[in-house]
């Protein structure tokens, strides 16, 4: 059976129609209506590298059909697809529901995807087994047993940015390849501190963005809904830390400079802070280095991934200029290419 991921479908699709086959989760189904009053469906889909939204209209032969369809059904959908401003559109839309034999590799996402979610993966761990702090070290330890696999298929975001399952960790591994970078050349930075806030600073999310293990539609918790990824984040460090002060061994690190309590207050500093603004969300505006130079990693990752699903998602309007996409905040530009030597006089 032959098909293709949502995000290959967004990189393919042009204002020529694509006919292509798409296998997808229904993620949600929302009756709205245009503001001319005419109701519709408005589907989103899911796969493992993103979401596709599909308005299904009221005098269409597919709205009984969409009505009906179960939530979480996995299907093939059929269709001519075409990018424009709005994004991708479907027309002469049919589905099936996917093969019993092709459903448990369409969960298993895919594989590309997959073979860098493990690498990435791979790295954190290695990069925080390099923690010299031993408290800071446990933590992490502690984190990985008791919620390595949650964290593995949460996601960063419900939209915008490595909004997908497994995209937490694409973008943690991303930021602490950069921290990593950024702490050479500002060796005032504490490294440990800022690998463990880059851990830490999201895993709120694990109640506000995670997905279930057999499928890719993010669940909605009423702790994610009621209180955000920042006061989760928070209680679940001091949760953790409380763990590991009532075991023994933490002993040893009573007489640790510095103390125990004030490396959890900077650790807490950069869950509270990574935002970076209180209109954005953030309890605490940044206050140490760690801090702000964390917000800005932050940031920087998420607007990369975000110009990176632009350009192969969106049309030009013109030579070189793309149709803005939100929340970019203007129209996209064509990248410079990389400087190439001229070819000598031999060589042509």
């Amino acid at each position: 059976m032959s098909y293709i991921s949502i995000s290959s479908l967004k990189e393919q699709a042009n204002d020529v129609p694509l006919i292509a086959s798409v296998a997808a989760q229904l993620q949600s189904r929302t009756v709205k209506t245009t503001k001319g009053g005419k109701p519709y469906l408005d589907l989103v889909f899911a796969d493992s590298t993103g979401s596709l939204g599909l308005k299904v209209w009221s005098d269409t032969h597919l709205h009984a059909e969409a009505e009906k369809l179960p939530l979480q059904s996995i299907v093939l959908l059929d269709g001519e697809w075409i990018q424009n401003q709005w994004g991708i559109n479907g027309d002469k839309i049919s589905w099936d529901l996917l093969a019993d034999e092709a459903v448990a590799d369409f969960l298993a996402g895919d594989p590309a995807l997959r073979r860098k979610q493990e690498a990435d993966y791979a790295e954190i761990l290695q990069l925080c087994g390099a923690i010299t702090d031993p408290r800071l070290k446990k933590l992490c330890d502690q984190f990985f047993e008791t919620m390595g696999d949650r964290f593995r298929r949460t996601a960063a975001a419900r939209k915008n940015h490595h909004a997908r399952r497994g995209g937490l960790v694409e973008h943690v591994a991303q930021m602490m390849r950069s921290a990593s970078l950024v702490c050479n050349v500002y060796p005032e930075l504490n490294r440990d501190l800022m690998l463990a806030g880059v851990l830490f600073h999201d895993c709120g999310k694990l109640w506000e963005n995670t997905y279930p293990e057999d499928g890719f539609s993010q669940i909605h918790s009423l702790h994610g809904e009621m209180l955000g990824h920042i006061p989760l984040g928070i209680e679940l460090v001091n949760k953790l830390w409380r763990d590991l002060l009532d075991a023994s061994e933490f002993e040893a690190f009573s007489k640790c400079k510095p103390s125990t309590e004030d490396v959890r207050v900077h650790l807490l500093h950069l869950i509270g802070s990574h935002h970076g603004q209180l209109e954005f969300g953030s309890p605490i505006l940044p206050k140490t280095p760690e801090a702000y130079a964390l917000h800005y990693i932050d940031n920087l990752d998420a607007k990369m991934e975000m110009l990176r699903d632009a350009y192969a998602q969106t049309a030009e309007v013109a030579p070189g200029i793309y149709d803005r996409v939100f929340p970019l905040s203007a129209n996209l530009i064509r990248p410079l290419r990389d400087y190439e030597e001229a070819p000598s006089e031999d060589q042509q």
